[in-house]
């Protein structure tokens, strides 16, 4: 775009008035109309019309200018509102903190048998480079690091067929379970020290191991050529010995596969941590391997087994050497895995579903045998023994021992009839077989076995049970009449000893001779090898859930059995169990049950608390008497599970409760029933998050390893009651479940539960207090139970337990009650977990027992947990609301409530209920509206539950109570997990079930309104650091500091949703009724909340909304909030430890920190890192949710609107506020359209509002629509199009002129314009197009000048468009931007109002770019503008009178001077009519401005602004205001010392037609401080390259002028030349500081080298220096950042050398002692004829005529006198010369003389002329002191 407006200089006369150089007038409409069309900034008025006319308009409104009745305008915009509406608020919002849900109960995963991660070993081929003999092999886990065997041993044989052949005869039958060639292991503890063995056998031949490994060694296929014969040979012995021997087997090689190295290969293991746990580290990858890839591996190297190396000892050895980087290799190529595998078989080689096919090849499930414990109970039959024969030593045995082999056989008498087939087979066999063989060490005396033999033994062992193991000698060379294998000895283990199965290592004697038949009884005379020593080792344990192996539960077991078989007299060891001493034995024996080893207690858990709880509902009956073992029982149960919970820390849930006690309630307890026939059932109690499932496991071969399926719950008469009960499930678990029969004896669970706890003292009642969970837990499922199996769920709930148990169950509560009161801030972990049991129990209980008694207890609990005298009550306020939460959790919250009396609710609960409800629910009818809305007595007797909570949350969220963070979170999260447990109801989607469901809620807005100052701030940005905390970070005591009460943005903002759901769905009559009821002060706090809301939920885009869902914001939010009160000390580290300690899915003995799957920062990069179309999803419920809080805001606006029409109308200005920020925001454009239905209906019942009170309103409201009239959406435009033209119409027929609304617009667009970034120009040309369509087509006013007038703003609008159409072209070019802006405000010179908003616009460019001087004169001259009006309007003493009042700020500031009376009058209608042009207004400006000099760190300046604010708040008496002033200026003045820097400044010349009407300008650049020379012609060269193209911009080097006729005419160039300020001598006396140096800078200098023949460089006697002055248009610091040059010389240069060369002279003659030498020098740089050109040539510039501008006399009159003083002083040198010459010199002296007449006579004629006008008679000067209101009458204009 180009300029075509000449620069303009403004000047102030004394008459104030604008000089004439203005060209632009303001015309009667206001309208701005230029002169010259060409020379407007503008374009042409008449094409801009044409334009518009030309335009489309966007679509009419049907019904807007018909005249409609305010209430049929009202129903048909509420009816329009409710279209479409989400039903549910709280499923647009984010759902409840996880965190804060203490009402969750996980349900418990069905007890199931132990699986650690799972690794699938597949053998696909084994192969030798030779093959002459089957080979078999073993495959185990072992562990070096504990030095233990971790899985049980897999057998495979990958021979062929034709090897397998060989061996038919020893094999005759072969089971598919002994082909298997696949396993499945099973690593519960992962470490880097697991390795992979493989162990090869083969058949027994005659020589040692190395000698039958050689032919492997040394011999290939490949050479058979060579070794045909031998191959042949071996082959043949191979084939003998195999249909000898063939039964028997030699160790031959072995090899380890180190898993570690598997794992990192394929699963990609990473450990930047060289000291890591690397067991930790490895666990995912571990998993990885099963998951996701099978890694085929190739092991090259075997290494063969050395006879006396056979151990375990030596095995680990060999294993820790492996792990070094190992030769064995590897490789890999990934296979994709299955899921789970088809055909697997049990370790007792059942059959695992799925198994389709009985003859495909199985893969087996290995038995682990872990390296540490496993707390996991039985859940499975499993009987299994192993028996590991480790060394013989017979070499004291006499005969032929060597070749011996050990069968080891499970009898189960002594007749060797009697040897049972339960010994596993190994491959390639029969699956059970009677005998298993240990492989035989050649010619070994004293072998070492690796053997390992599997046994499934009988349930029922009896004393005759036992392990047979005899010797053998195997000859391996067939000899006549010797056998193939020869008895060398014998030994046995019994099995039973004392009722116990016998585990463990043994060493054992050996018979030399066959034992006799009754051997199991030692005979004398028996002979034993080595005299009855020890000479074979051999170690038994075993895997079994029927056998515990230890000492203690042996004994409880046992003595129960007794008690149930009554078989008495009993031996147990050496004591015999007799009905006297059996009371005494059991009772011991439960004590010593703590002694057992926990890990056997975890096993047999449920075996154990069956029995415990079988002896506390059936005593015993011992001798005809009723032995009561309830206490002792209960006493080992307690100590039981207490030890369960402390020592298994990491199997909780969130509430501390054990997952193992909590399964075996859920699942596996029940009572014994009367009824045999009747199945078994599983009672599970439903929480809010679950419901019960099913287990099904049939008796058969085949367990299920999938989850079990879930059953449908069963109908019965109570439903609620039903679904605690769950469904009946049949189930055959473990050991037999003993069903007993009822008898009279028979007590109840609960009951005896109840009574035990209430009586129970010091160790057992700590005890049961740890784990109140469990016992509350087991006593609501056995009243359940009982209820069920009795059939009473039918009768009224009072009559349903017996009155004493009801008493125990009050005292108990009470008791626990008064334990969490006194114990809270001792163990804190207790009482959490204690707190939430009691309340899960009391939730329970309303659904078994009489409502009434657990309000009761409810009550009993809350003035027992009350904070009078209690220290540290946030902690105790805190465990009231989680209480609270919980109990409210209930299914039937709602109905307990008593809501009212029309809400038709499902099925009663129970029957005992149904008719006292509807009895009290009539109440509700009766109440008063206002004490519904307020926690008043009856409120709060008839919504019990909900009073409670609303209670507490008032009370936290009270200012003046102790509220913290987190108790402000908790009370509002449990409020908000409410409703959103309401919205997600099914039971509550009908409108008016809400309604009434929204009763409870009422008094939550006038809570929420009363906490309207603590709410956070949605405007602006918290993230400050409160005071509290920053004293208490710098230590500080806070003895009586409270903890910063406002609350954080996250609970705020779920309040306001709650707030906003109360509202949406109360009922509007209700709501209507209430607000009738209030004063204007709560109704404005109330329109304040709406306000807050519609910032609180604004959209804020998808950039935003990936920051704030992000887990890792939310976090931190939160974790600032924690910190706080970690500081603060409002709560305990102990406590914030142990809520993060809850619910570590891990055991105590894993470190979580290597864990990535579950660490925070793992789930932080999962939620963040989201999909596009997530996002998308999220930005879509955002926007969704914004619509919805503002529809609901527009609602309730309705309901005040209604309210306010009838009684206050004062409160109508808040209203209208409202809307209007709700306009301002990001809003749907569903919502704006029924916004701006809402905003006619308003202006159409109340214009006086608008037109006749409050100005800002007005603008506000013109503002608003304007914006949305440039909407890029069609309907937006529409219904802002028709609300802005019925803004105009309403205005004229109210005053028949629309003056104010028309001010308005016009400065409304102004500030558009200049401020919005993303304005859209052709958008507001179609609806400025609308409105003239509405004006032509309003047939009403069609008579009247409405649509002139209408027309004639249109157009103007129009106008102001156009130049935002240039400004958007300089957009990137900020001074070329901001110089339009000045223009555009320069055109408004006569419109105070649109001048001072494009001011303001400039302000905020300016602050936008860091020019916070400029951005300050800006503000100056805004407050200038404002006092000059202010002074016409009001004659106040204490304001300034005007811009002269400014003039010590800046002297640019006279230009705001007012035009004349004539062009402009103050008080017509419309002008200066806005906001600033107030007292107030100009105050704030001015403190504006002192702000913006405070960045600019123009300290002086502010002090200037301060003189004029003084007088203003000392006339007003405001102290405050004053101290905050002084305050102000003490820093700035302290501050003035600091080190500052302003702006650098350069001169740029442009020149080229490239440029438009910047050729040929030169203008002075301020730059920010430091810019170098090369940094803005960097800028400038690169902008204008962009602009131009590269090839087109130069930049000039020199500073010398430019010629333009040297240039190419098609390029721009661009000269850059830095200059300094610069100041006469006399101008530094005044300008001492630096800041005095820095400030109102009018004169520039810089210097251009040359020498006098034309050269700009020269040698140094040569070189010359010109220096130039610039004189700029205004002084900077000034309203821009460039300034047009208005004059250019080089006088001041002038006088400075002549006051140089007179200086030099004089010093020369005043010499003393005079040097001749020296004067001759000056005097000839003087006057000598070549020099003396130079002076005369510069007095012939200068001074042969008067310049015309006056502001150059004083230069030249200075220069003048130079010269005359320059002659004076070489007449004085010549004269002293001539005294110091000798004879020979005084040519010379002549010479001299002669060149200074010459000069004198030249300069005569120019030195002796003066300018007449410095010499004219100046008038007296009048100083006016008085200023009073006659002397300034002059400037306000008088209506005769």
């Amino acid at each position: 775009a180009v300029y075509t407006d000449d620069w303009l200089v403004i000047q102030r006369n004394e008459h104030l008035k604008l000089s004439s150089l203005l060209r632009l007038t303001l015309q009667d409409d206001a309208k701005r109309r230029s002169v010259s069309l060409d020379e407007t900034p503008r374009g042409s008025w008449a094409s801009s019309i044409f334009d518009l006319k030309n335009s489309s308009p966007d679509a009419l409104l049907p019904s807007v200018l018909e005249r409609t009745a305010a209430e049929d305008m009202d129903r048909r915009n509420t009816e329009a509102r409710l279209q479409g509406r989400h039903s549910d608020l709280l499923g647009l919002y984010s759902p409840p903190d996880e965190d804060e849900a203490v009402e969750r109960c996980s349900v418990p995963e069905v007890p199931k048998e132990h699986c650690g991660q799972r690794i699938m070993v597949k053998c696909l081929s084994l192969k030798f480079e030779i093959e002459i003999e089957p080979i078999f092999g073993t495959l185990a886990l072992y562990d070096v690091k504990e030095k233990k065997k971790i899985s049980e041993n897999f057998y495979f044989d990958l021979n062929s067929d034709q090897m397998k052949g060989l061996l038919k005869p020893h094999t005759p039958h072969v089971a598919i379970s002994t082909l298997a060639r696949s396993a499945i292991f099973s690593i519960t503890y992962p470490s880097a020290d697991i390795f992979l063995v493989i162990k090869l056998e083969k058949v027994l031949q005659q020589g040692d191991i190395g000698e039958c490994c050689e032919p492997y060694m040394v011999m290939k296929e490949s050479d058979s050529s060579k070794h045909k014969e031998k191959l042949e040979k071996l082959r043949q012995q191979a084939e003998q010995s195999c249909s000898r021997l063939g039964r028997f087997r030699m160790p031959f090689a072995w090899t380890a596969i180190h898993l570690l190295n598997i794992v990192s290969s394929v699963g990609g293991l990473d450990r930047s941590d060289p000291d890591s746990d690397s067991g930790i580290a490895d666990c995912k990858n571990f998993l990885n391997l099963i998951q996701c890839h099978t890694s085929t591996l190739t092991v090259t190297n075997f290494f063969k087994q050395e006879g006396d190396r056979l151990s375990d000892e030596d095995l680990y050895k060999y294993l820790a050497d492996m792990r070094r980087p190992s030769s064995v290799l590897r490789r890999l190529r990934p296979v994709t895995a299955p899921d789970s595998p088809h055909y697997c078989l049990s370790p007792e080689l059942l059959h695992v579903k799925p198994y389709p096919d009985l003859r495909v090849r199985p893969t087996k499930d290995v038995l682990e045998f872990p390296a540490r414990y496993v707390y996991t109970p039985h859940t499975t039959y499993r009987n299994l023994l192993y028996v590991y024969p480790q060394s013989l030593n017979f070499s004291s045995r006499q005969g032929s021992v060597r070749n011996i082999a050990v069968k080891v056989q499970f009898m189960a008498a002594e007749d060797p009839s009697q040897a049972l087939p339960v010994i596993f087979g190994k491959s390639s066999c029969p699956e059970f077989m009677q005998d298993a063989y240990t492989p035989i060490i050649y010619h070994n005396k004293s072998p070492e076995f690796y053997e390992e033999i599997k046994m499934k033994i009988p349930a029922n062992l009896t004393d005759n049970h036992h392990l047979l193991f005899t010797f053998y000698h195997i000859s391996c060379q067939p000899k006549q009449n010797t056998p193939l294998e020869a008895p060398v000895g014998y030994t046995w283990i019994p099995l039973m000893q004392h009722g116990r199965l016998r585990t463990g290592s043994f060493s054992l004697p050996v018979s030399v001779e066959k034992p006799p038949p009754s051997y199991s009884v030692q005979l004398p005379g028996m002979k034993w090898v080595d005299n009855h020593k020890g000479v074979f080792n051999v170690e038994v344990t075993a895997a079994s859930s029927v056998h515990t192996q230890d000492p203690h539960l042996d004994k409880f077991f046992t003595l129960v059995y007794v008690l149930e078989e009554y078989s008495f007299p009993f031996r147990l060891k050496d004591v015999i169990i007799t009905e006297a001493n059996m009371e005494g034995e059991l009772k011991a024996c439960m004590a010593a049950l703590r002694g057992a080893l926990l890990d056997t207690c975890v096993r047999f858990l449920h075996q154990l608390l069956n029995k415990l709880i079988q002896l506390i509902i059936y005593p015993p009956v011992i001798a005809g008497q009723i032995v009561n073992l309830g206490r002792a029982a209960f006493e080992a149960m307690a100590l039981l599970v207490n030890q369960i919970h402390k020592n298994l820390e990491g199997i909780q849930d969130q509430h501390g409760r054990n997952n193992l006690l909590l399964s075996y309630i859920h699942y596996c307890f029940r009572l014994p029933t009367a009824e045999p026939a009747m199945p078994m059932q599983y009672a599970t109690l439903s929480r809010a998050t679950a419901r019960p499932s099913s287990l099904h496991l049939s008796r058969s071969k085949s367990i299920s390893n999938s989850n079990p399926d879930l059953a449908s719950t069963p109908i019965s008469p109570d439903e609620e009651v039903q679904r605690i009960i769950g469904s009946k499930v049949s189930c055959i678990r473990l050991s037999k479940w003993v069903i007993l029969m009822c008898d009279s004896s028979g007590k109840l669970l609960h009951e005896e539960l109840a009574l035990q706890w209430v009586v129970s003292t010091s160790a057992v009642r700590e005890a049961a207090l740890q784990q109140a969970w469990f016992f509350f837990q087991l006593m609501t499922k056995s009243m359940t139970h009982h209820l069920f199996l009795t059939s009473k769920l039918d009768i009224a709930r009072r009559q349903r337990f017996p009155d004493r148990f009801v008493d125990d169950i009050a005292a108990l509560v009470c008791a626990i009650s008064a334990d969490i009161a006194n114990r809270y801030h001792k163990d804190v972990e207790l009482v959490e977990r204690l707190n939430s049991s009691l309340a899960f129990f009391l939730n329970d209980l309303l659904s078994l027992i009489d409502r009434g008694f657990v309000f009761n207890l409810i009550r009993s609990y809350y003035k027992q947990v009350s904070i009078a005298s209690f220290p540290n009550p946030s902690s105790l306020i805190a465990l009231r609301v989680d209480f609270t939460r919980i109990v409210c959790s209930h299914e039937h919250y709602v109905i307990l409530n008593l809501p009212c009396s029309t809400l038709s609710p499902p099925a009663s609960p129970s029957p005992s209920t149904s008719s006292t409800t509807s009895q009290v629910l009539d109440m509700v009818q009766d109440q008063g509206v206002a004490t519904m809305f307020e926690l008043s007595v009856p409120f709060r007797q008839q919504h019990f539950l909900s009073g409670l909570l609303l209670t507490e949350l008032s009370l936290i969220l009270d200012p003046d109570g102790e509220g913290v963070f987190f108790l402000h979170k908790k009370a509002i999260s449990a409020l908000h997990s409410l409703l959103c447990s309401h919205d997600a109801d099914p039971r509550y989607t009908d409108p008016q079930v809400r309604a009434h469901i929204a009763q409870l809620y009422l008094p939550l807005i006038p809570i929420v309104m009363e906490t309207l100052h603590q709410l956070h701030d949605f405007s602006g940005n918290g993230n400050t650091i409160s005071q509290s905390v920053a004293m208490a970070i710098a230590g500080s005591p806070l003895p009586h500091v409270k903890a910063n009460p406002s609350l954080s943005a996250e609970c705020s903002r779920t309040l306001l949703v709650s707030f906003l759901w109360v509202l949406k769905n109360a009922d509007a009559a209700l709501l209507e009724r209430w607000v009738f009821d209030l004063s204007v002060l709560q109704i404005n706090r109330l329109l304040d909340l709406l306000h807050l809301c519609v910032s609180c939920f604004e959209y804020k885009g998808k950039k935003a909304l990936e920051r704030i869902n992000s887990l890792t914001f939310k976090k931190s939010q939160d974790m600032k909030a924690r910190l706080e009160e970690a500081i603060l000390g409002t709560i305990g580290a102990r406590q914030e430890m142990v809520r993060r300690c809850r619910g570590n899915p891990y055991g105590s003995q894993e470190n979580v920190r290597w864990r990535k799957n579950v660490t925070h920062w793992r789930q932080n990069t999962d939620r963040v890192d989201k999909t596009k179309a997530e996002v998308e999803q999220d930005s879509v419920v955002d926007g969704n949710l914004a619509t919805e809080a503002s529809l609901i805001v527009l609602d309730t606006l309705e309901i005040v609107t209604v309210v306010a029409s009838e009684l206050k109308e004062s409160v109508l200005g808040g209203v209208l506020r409202v809307l209007l920020h709700s306009m301002a925001g990001n809003q749907s454009a569903l919502f704006l359209q029924h916004c701006f239905t809402t905003q006619r209906a308003l202006v159409f019942k109340f214009p006086e509002m608008l037109f006749e009170e409050d100005t800002e309103l007005c603008a506000d409201l013109c503002l608003r629509l304007l914006r949305h009239c440039s909407s890029s959406v069609g309907s937006v435009r529409s219904h802002a199009s028709a609300s802005l033209y019925l803004l105009m119409r309403q205005n004229f027929e109210i005053g028949n002129n629309f003056a104010r609304v028309k001010m308005q617009v016009t400065m409304s667009l102004s500030s558009l314009v200049g401020t919005s970034q993303n304005f859209n120009e052709e958008h507001l040309r179609h609806s400025l197009k609308t409105i003239l369509t509405y004006a032509e087509e309003d047939l009403e006013l069609r008579d009247t000048p409405f649509p002139e007038q209408v027309q004639d703003l249109v157009f103007n609008l129009h106008m102001i468009l156009t130049d935002t159409v240039k400004m958007k072209e300089h957009q990137q070019d900020p001074e070329m931007l901001i110089d339009l802006m000045y223009r555009i405000a320069k055109g408004y010179q006569n419109s105070p109002d649109l001048r001072l908003t494009w001011l303001q616009n400039m302000a905020g460019k300016h602050s936008e770019r860091g020019n916070h001087a400029e951005a300050a004169h800006c503000l100056v001259h805004s407050a200038a503008l404002v006092a000059e009006y202010l002074n016409m309007l009001e004659d106040c003493r204490y304001l300034p009178i005007g811009c002269v009042t400014f003039q010590n700020i800046s002297s640019n500031v006279l230009e705001e001077s007012a035009v004349s009376d004539d062009v402009l009058s103050p008080e017509e209608e419309g002008i200066c009519a806005g906001k600033y042009f107030s007292e107030s207004g100009l105050v704030g400006l001015l403190e504006q401005a002192a702000a913006s000099f405070n960045m600019a760190a123009m300290y002086e300046a502010i002090n200037e602004v301060y003189k004029i604010l003084l007088p203003i708040h000392e006339a007003n008496r405001d102290f405050k205001k004053l101290a905050t002033v002084h305050g102000k200026l003490q820093d700035a003045f302290t501050k003035v010392y600091n080190q500052r820097m302003f702006g650098t400044y350069f001169r740029v010349g442009f020149y080229g037609c490239r440029f438009g009407d910047l050729d040929e300008q030169e203008f002075v650049y301020k730059e920010p401080s430091i810019t170098k020379l090369a940094e803005i012609s960097h800028r400038l060269e690169e902008f204008y390259s962009e602009r131009f193209g590269d090839e087109m911009v130069e930049i000039i080097k020199d500073s010398n002028p430019v010629d333009k006729n040297k240039l190419d005419p098609n390029k721009a160039y661009l000269q850059i030349t830095y200059v300094e300020p610069f100041f006469d001598t006399y101008e530094l006396k005044e300008r001492i500081t630096y800041f005095d140096k820095n400030y109102n800078l009018r004169t520039f200098m810089y210097c251009t080298p040359f020498t006098l023949d034309g050269r700009a460089h020269g040698d140094l006697n040569e070189q010359y220096k010109r220096k130039s002055i610039l004189t700029t248009s205004h002084a900077f610091p000034y309203i821009k950042t460039r300034i047009f040059v208005q004059l250019l010389h080089d006088c001041s240069v002038a006088i400075e050398d002549m006051q140089k060369k007179t200086q030099e002279l004089a010093f020369a003659t005043n010499q003393d002692p005079a040097d001749a030498k020296m004067l001759q020098m000056v005097l000839q740089g003087s006057v000598g004829t070549t020099v003396n050109q130079g002076p005369l040539e510069v007095a012939q510039v200068f001074l042969s005529d008067i310049p015309d501008d006056p502001k150059l006399f004083r230069h030249h009159n200075k220069l003048r006198l130079c010269f005359k003083d320059f002659t004076k002083r070489c007449e004085d040198a010549l004269r002293k010369n001539k005294a110091l010459i000798g004879l020979d010199q005084k040519e010379y002296h002549r010479e001299m003389e002669r060149n200074y007449n010459k000069l004198k006579e030249a300069l005569g004629p120019l030195i002796n002329r003066k300018i007449p006008q410095l010499y004219r008679n100046l008038p007296a000067q009048t100083t006016q002191t008085q200023r009073n209101s006659y002397s300034r009458s002059s400037l306000r204009r008088v209506d005769c």
